[in-house]
């Protein structure tokens, strides 16, 4: 098997599983990119199979730590481990990501369920030229299902590969409705955000809901209106959705409808509604802030953190005295120690002060390697303010 030598100080030697292009000391046996290959250490040593890619930055990612190739065979009994793993934690079994990536030993792949339609994304080139197998061995294992294909994630381009859509097997509806503790949504499989929804949040709604009752809420970025709706469900005295994304509103729109809740829909640039809410001396008891990601690169981190800290300083000076702010970040490069700074430095710019309640985190079926500290993106706190500061 051909493969590749990493040098010394290579992380994989330290138990990531990625090999970047800085990383290798010498090709051996001339592999094409998207085969599986071997790992070697300087002495020789096997360090397990890869997928190779040379037109990207991370050249190698590791799915075995012994020599494994990716048969059909392989790929039904690891899609029924991460199946499995979901079931210990009481996963919802047809409302639930069954595959995460390095996080499942799939490098590149993930699949989203929605009943009986999957939702399929190959991000590397060795699982997007093994589709085949990886939708045979799903069908082997769920039986008659449809499968969608949401390939146009802009990181399919970071391994040389098209964005496309479609249907790959099975009758997909694009538009199907998903429950989520009692609230009905509308999913457009084939071009809702990411797979449809977001489903890294779903366990959120409940934990944020016991909070709203009788309180003010604004929700920013409201998406498809899933915490409006969440808190309005709970009992809030008024909520009110903010999203640029006019599909988004309409949708938010229709789900409300169909939820039979009432919510005051706002088009408009998040930053924009807040600082015209300062200055008609607007308050909340509850502000959600759910944006998307601010930064995907390193070098974006520093506008990204600018970004937060206004975000949050504004979000501050509209909390009522004793209000809460439920905050979230999905930028990997925004780490824990980065985002409580950028919350510290805006309450010190909004000039309040605020307790800590609780932590969020993303879902147990996005489950996170701390080996590999990539498949930990998510993260969010609960602050309360503090009167007379």
């Amino acid at each position: 098997m051909a493969g590749i030598v990493v040098k010394p100080r290579a992380r994989i030697l330290h138990g990531h599983d990625w090999v970047f292009s800085s990383e290798v000391l010498k090709v051996f046996g001339d592999p094409a990119d998207g085969d599986v290959i071997s790992l070697k250490d300087g002495r020789d040593h096997l360090i397990g199979s890869a997928i190779y890619n040379s037109k990207s930055q991370i050249v190698a990612r590791r799915f075995s730590r012994r020599r494994q190739d990716l048969d059909l065979d392989f790929f039904r009994r690891r899609i029924m481990q991460a199946s499995e793993y979901r079931d210990r934690r009481s996963v919802e079994p047809k409302l639930r990501r069954v595959v995460w990536s390095e996080s499942d030993g799939l490098p590149g792949l993930i699949i989203d369920r929605y009943g009986d339609q999957f939702v399929l994304q190959t991000l590397t080139l060795a699982m997007d030229i093994r589709k085949d197998l990886i939708t045979t061995a799903m069908a082997d294992l769920f039986g008659d299902i449809a499968i969608v294909e949401r390939n146009d994630a802009p990181v399919r381009q970071a391994e040389g590969l098209e964005l496309r859509t479609g249907v790959l097997r099975g009758t997909a509806s694009p538009q199907t409705i998903i429950e989520i503790e009692g609230l009905k949504f509308e999913v457009d499989l084939l071009r809702g955000h990411k797979t449809g929804f977001y489903l890294d949040q779903k366990h959120n709604y409940t934990i944020l809901a016991p909070y709203a009752r009788n309180r003010r809420v604004l929700d920013c970025f409201t998406n498809q209106g899933a915490f409006a709706l969440t808190c309005a469900r709970a009992g809030a005295a008024e909520v009110t959705g903010v999203e640029e994304n006019p599909e988004n509103i309409a949708a938010a729109k229709r789900n409300a409808a169909c939820n039979q809740l009432k919510v005051e829909w706002v088009q408009r640039d998040v930053f924009q509604f807040l600082r015209a809410a300062e200055k008609t001396g607007a308050q909340y008891d509850l502000i959600v802030l759910d944006p998307p990601s601010f930064t995907r690169t390193k070098t974006g981190l520093r506008d990204a953190l600018r970004g937060y800290r206004e975000l949050h300083m504004r979000a501050f000076k509209l909390l009522s005295k004793d209000g809460l702010l439920a905050t979230f970040s999905c930028s990997h490069h925004v780490d824990d120690p980065a985002f409580l700074q950028t919350i510290t430095d805006a309450l010190v710019d909004a000039r309040r002060s605020a307790r800590r309640l609780r932590r969020f985190e993303q879902a147990p079926d996005h489950p996170v390697l701390p080996i590999v500290p990539e498949t930990e993106y998510f993260r969010g706190f609960l602050l309360e303010m503090m009167p007379g500061r």
